[in-house]
């Protein structure tokens, strides 16, 4: 009988070591296939080198009442045109960003909006001089102008996943109502599978407040709200962050069928890249030789809603694997275990086979792969892309003993030291396929709410990863009633994308106010036989190579931060002796090797996943699943933190995020 094995929820760490804190912190819509016998050979996408395949759109309200004082000094169009400002300072060099306003040059007219400065290469100084000669005049066609921005934009590349951009700035509702802009973004999105619409209330109220939240939803983005002229700048900013830090997806172009009949063939080694919608299930399946017996197969799906949009806790993908004869080999769920807001999450399966070959998960023939996404009715609606990833491990050489299992985490525990001194500032990738390389170290970088950074460690043989990531005191946004909550949380992943649990051992996710919290993860040490164990915490480390670390800030952080985006440390230890290989006799690499693995270990670096829980299979006789990552939310814990100076982020102006 099969039993779904659900990870244990973490423990709260033990005392936090106040040295440690204080020396940081004082200082796309495409239709199911319906025939396929193997994958398109379309181009494959490779990350932001794909041209077009993302851009920003800055939609402004010029209509009369921008005129209005704002209350705090100045007009809302000035303090409209020192948002845009902010926004195209925090953008990365060369971003495609583009301006139109609406209601700038007529008094009367509901068709009059223009195209200020092209989307293309990032201008600042271009688009700071368009903005600085708008006057606000007419009236406030949105329905047109969504129309005329979404043309603006560049067509993506066929075949290949894309994320464009529109974010509207408003203060006010249309005043036109023909066409109707929430239908209009509706439609847009609808018709636009990169296509996101984010809005922007500037001291709006009611049924103004309302429509604009109808067209953010609508449109598949997120509604900021800016009551003062300093919330403008930081939610757009935030807007604009968002876009430009988009999932880099690489990979084929591949459609996945309704059923396992006719489903696509993935090989391996292989990426892929396809979508699937609210309620839908996508097969695809692999051709596994003889040859193939000895070896371990891996696929992981990385599902990626847009930033924010609105999910349900139970909401996720579902990952099942089987063998020819239609038994089911292991299976593995992620959901986001939260309501927040959409940010990557990843499922997993592995065909681990035993080595005598005698059961049918573990003989060669035409393995297939359902994928599922879970969705709850007042969830986003839109689809996801999705990123397949299909690897088989080299087998073990013959008569090689591999060394035993490692289950116990040793000096990699919660109470492991772990590097002191002052931090580095990185930037974190923005998935699997750009994750930043970092070597043991201490590590600093900013995430604006619903975002997730990505980084990747190298791990050997007989070495165990072991991590903290700090969150920053940051200064919170006035308030009235109750203070809000939200949530920060640290996946790890080993090689093949495999999700690994934090067990008892570490809080992998904690609640957030605005106050210094820290979450933690770590491995075992990495050893072969670790695949035959049932523990999820310990079956995924069972090869050497680049381990990831992803950290996520809830999208609810929205309603905390005064700044635009929150600091985050990390502080990264490789421990052990690296060994040449699997084998229990295998020489340790180099007789230089550190006995903490810094040497021998993770090397220089250079430069959920959203999901929260997984629930996988315990291993079959001829199969290990993917086990996934859980995460409790617990309290926040009482470590003083003591500040010493604020660190930059790519913003010009005073939005910083934390207080170190």
């Amino acid at each position: 009988m099969r039993t779904v094995r659900r990870r244990r929820t973490g423990r709260l760490p033990r005392g936090v070591s106040g040295g440690v804190l204080l020396a940081l912190l004082a200082g796309p819509a495409v239709a199911p296939a319906t025939a396929a016998t193997a994958a398109p050979a379309a181009p494959a996408v490779r990350g932001a080198a794909a041209g077009g395949t993302r851009a920003l759109e800055i939609v402004l309200d010029s209509s009369g009442s921008m005129a209005r004082e704002t209350g705090s000094g100045g007009t809302r169009m000035e303090s409209a045109r020192d948002a845009v400002g902010t926004l195209v300072d925090s953008l990365p060099d060369g971003y495609p960003t583009g301006l139109r306003v609406y209601g700038a040059d007529r008094a009367a007219s509901c068709t009059d909006t223009r195209l200020v400065e092209p989307v293309g290469a990032l201008d600042r100084a271009g688009i700071k001089k368009a903005v600085s000669g708008v006057r606000p005049k007419g009236e406030t066609p949105i329905g047109p102008a969504l129309r005329k921005a979404a043309a603006d934009l560049p067509d993506p590349p066929r075949n290949t996943p894309a994320r464009r951009t529109i974010v509207l700035v408003s203060d006010g509702e249309d005043t036109c109502g023909d066409p109707e802009p929430c239908e209009v973004a509706e439609k847009l999105a609808r018709d636009g599978l990169d296509l996101r619409i984010d809005a922007i209330g500037f001291q709006v109220r009611g049924e103004a407040r309302e429509q604009l939240e109808c067209i953010a939803e609508a449109g598949h983005g997120k509604y900021y709200d800016a009551p003062e002229a300093e919330d403008l700048a930081r939610e757009l900013e935030r807007a604009g962050r968002q876009s430009a830090a988009g999932y880099r997806f690489e990979g084929r172009r591949v459609s996945g069928t309704r059923s396992s009949a006719d489903a696509p063939r993935l090989r391996a080694p292989g990426q892929y890249l396809d979508t699937i919608g609210p309620g839908e299930t996508r097969w695809y399946s692999t051709e596994l030789g003889a040859g193939s017996a000895a070896r371990a197969v891996d696929l992981a799906a990385t599902g990626v809603p847009a930033p924010g949009v609105r999910v349900g806790t139970a909401d996720g993908l579902e990952l099942t694997m089987r063998s020819p004869d239609g038994s089911r080999c292991g299976g593995d769920r992620s959901w986001f275990a939260q309501d927040e807001g959409g940010v990557p999450l990843t499922a997993a399966v592995s065909r681990i086979p035993d080595g005598d070959g005698a059961r049918s998960c573990d003989r060669p023939g035409r393995f297939t792969f359902e994928l599922t996404r879970a969705t709850a009715d007042g969830s986003d609606r839109a689809r996801w892309p999705v990123e397949l990833r299909l690897g088989t491990e080299r087998a073990l050489p013959g008569g090689a003993a591999p060394a035993r299992a490692e289950t116990g985490y040793g000096p990699g525990g919660e109470d492991a030291a772990l590097p002191t001194g002052a931090p580095r500032d990185i930037e974190g990738g923005t998935g699997f396929n750009d994750a930043r390389k970092l070597r043991a170290g201490v590590w600093r970088d900013t995430l604006v709410p619903a975002q997730t950074r990505w980084y990747r460690v190298p791990v050997g043989w007989n070495q165990q990863l072991r991590y903290d990531v700090e969150f920053a005191n940051e200064p919170a946004r006035p308030r009235s009633g109750g203070v809000p909550s939200s949530s920060v949380w640290t996946e790890l992943y080993a090689p093949g994308r495999l999700p690994v649990a934090g067990g008892a051992e570490f809080t992998t996710r904690r609640p957030y106010r605005g106050e210094p919290v820290r979450v933690s993860h770590g491995t075992v040490p990495v050893s072969w036989r670790n695949r035959t164990e049932p523990g999820a915490a310990v079956r995924p480390v069972r090869r050497d190579g680049d381990y990831y670390v992803a950290v996520t800030l809830g999208a609810g952080a929205d309603r905390i931060a005064a700044h635009a985006a929150v600091r985050v440390v990390l502080r990264v230890d490789v421990k052990g002796r690296r060994k040449q290989g699997p084998e229990h006799d295998a020489p340790y690499a180099g007789a230089g090797a550190a006995a903490d693995g810094r040497s021998g270990g993770a090397s220089a670096g250079g430069g959920p996943s959203g999901s929260v829980r997984h629930a996988g299979e315990g291993p079959q006789p001829a199969v290990a699943a993917a086990g996934g990552a859980a995460a409790v939310l617990l309290a926040a814990g009482g470590a003083g933190y003591a500040l010493r100076r604020r660190a930059r982020v790519r913003s010009a102006t005073a939005t910083r995020g934390g207080t170190w």
